[in-house]
């Protein structure tokens, strides 16, 4: 039975206190680090995952008490399930549009302008609701950005939520950026290291998509942030685009490698020729060093 009852009760039963300390110590969870007072239960991804999907239809009510606990699991299986929502209406209409697509012609050929037009109003109200749905996930999302307090809560969901709704929205406002500019530029010039996270990382969304510009626009406003886990993130998302765009990430570093923290540099040219990395990091010192 899908209740969070149950849910914690399997999640403990699960429970690997041997493999909890090893998490704790890599979380850095002790005092004064980043994950301060996150408490593990011990259990492995693809575990969660397979009881993220035993659980996957609570309701937003359930899924915040979960957020708001102190085990980082019972977080992450809030998170998880989440995106498994945002994911289903996003299937959804796929699958919707693709059947409609094949009845409208049907209608077309077979059936009264009445019949075809009983199609478009369904159709039509399929589209609205999954719409709804994720805006309603995306939402709740950001409203308890406080308790997505550790990088990988960040990187499983980020990109699917947050990213994977900001890019639906650009689409509808026909790639209009200032559409998405006020939600990822809020949250990247927040105080909290994680809503920072946040910001950097849905730009993966639109990455995938062969869109650069918003993560280009997103580590250039984060070359001064003073966290290595967002000088990772950004090299990260550096080293997706050139994946994709070599010359567009040359153009980014050339403008602004000298500027880059090491950690942030050493992640974004990782998958360049040797000769490339080398003279990237040997002109970053000698800047760094004053000679240059």
């Amino acid at each position: 039975m899908q209740t969070l009852y149950n849910l914690r009760r399997e999640l403990k039963s699960k429970a690997n206190p041997k493999k909890a300390k090893a998490l704790q110590r890599f979380f850095k969870t002790g005092y004064g680090e980043y994950g301060e007072g996150d408490i593990f239960l011990g259990i492995v991804v693809p575990e969660t995952r397979k009881i993220t999907q035993k659980y996957k239809d609570l309701e937003f009510k359930d899924l915040g008490e979960l957020l708001k606990s102190k085990i980082h699991e019972e977080r992450l299986t809030a998170l998880l399930i989440l995106v498994e929502q945002f994911n289903q209406f996003q299937r959804a209409l796929l699958n919707h549009n693709a059947v409609s697509k094949h009845k409208h012609s049907v209608v077309i050929n077979h059936y009264t302008t009445r019949k075809h037009s009983a199609t478009m109003l369904h159709h039509s109200a399929m589209t609205r609701h999954s719409v709804q749905a994720r805006k309603q996930i995306f939402n709740f999302y950001l409203k308890n950005t406080k308790y997505i307090n550790n990088w990988d809560l960040v990187d499983l969901s980020a990109p699917k939520i947050v990213g994977g709704y900001l890019l639906m929205q650009s689409h509808k406002f026909l790639y209009n950026t200032d559409a998405i500019a006020s939600v990822l530029y809020k949250l990247v010039k927040s105080k909290n290291l994680w809503e920072r996270r946040i910001g950097i990382l849905s730009t993966f969304a639109f990455i995938r998509q062969n869109r650069f510009e918003e993560s280009l626009k997103i580590a250039e406003m984060l070359l001064s942030d003073k966290h290595d886990l967002i000088h990772k993130a950004v090299g990260w998302m550096l080293r997706e685009v050139g994946k994709r765009s070599q010359p567009t990430l040359e153009k980014f570093l050339k403008k602004h490698a000298s500027k880059m923290p090491r950690v942030m540099l050493r992640y974004a040219i990782e998958r360049l020729s040797e000769a490339k990395r080398s003279d990237l990091l040997s002109d970053s010192d000698k800047v760094r060093r004053g000679g240059g």
